[in-house]
């Protein structure tokens, strides 16, 4: 089951970076200074998301989907992990 959890992290990394690749893309077709302002500063990307809405709104809500699928398996995979190791009752 962890192994599943874990596939499922690495999916939704990749689909995160495929995602923000095609923001920054878009940043940058519209000006240098938008895509240097977002790959330089985390902020400014969302500005831009959030001013060009109409152009970004696909790879912005797939890049949450793919944020969603890493906190459904970082959530979940601790409850899988070796057993922690007991103390014993004298101590």
């Amino acid at each position: 089951m962890s192994a599943l959890l874990m596939g499922l992290m690495i999916v939704g990394g990749l689909i995160c970076f495929g995602a923000g690749l095609w923001l920054l893309v878009l940043a940058f077709q519209e000006s240098v200074w938008w895509g240097l302002g977002s790959l330089l500063l985390s902020p400014v990307m969302l500005v831009f998301v959030i001013l060009h809405w109409n152009k970004a709104k696909v790879p912005f809500l797939i890049n949450l989907g793919g944020l969603a699928l890493v906190i459904v398996g970082a959530v979940m995979l601790p409850n899988y992990g070796p057993p922690t190791a007991s103390v014993p009752a004298g101590y």
